[in-house]
């Protein structure tokens, strides 16, 4: 029978992955995936505590958090393409150029 602490180990090894891809990689669109990965880990941990404790506030959390991530998966995306456009590459070391 699969029990919450199986969840839970779920969600921190993919957190962990998240976390990993976040550190290591130096393609924006590679980091975006794994901060989605990252929010993804913690939905699953809110809906498995929220089942295991018989109540609602982690799923209504977990609306919240797919909220978020979908505005900020826009807004981030939009200054990918535009920065793109300006410079035709979305390596993370060239993001430096933006400063004044």
């Amino acid at each position: 029978m699969i029990s919450v602490y199986h969840y839970m180990i779920l969600a921190a090894i993919l957190f962990a992955i998240g976390t990993f891809g976040v550190l290591t990689r130096k393609n924006t669109i590679v980091i975006f995936m794994c901060i989605e990965l990252m929010l993804n880990s913690v939905n699953l941990t809110f809906i498995a505590l929220s089942r295991h404790l018989g109540n609602m506030d982690g799923q209504i959390f977990v609306f919240f958090v797919m909220t978020v991530a979908a505005a900020e998966a826009a807004v981030g995306l939009a200054l990918i393409i535009a920065f793109y456009r300006n410079k035709e590459s979305i390596d993370v070391d060239d993001f430096n150029l933006l400063k004044w």
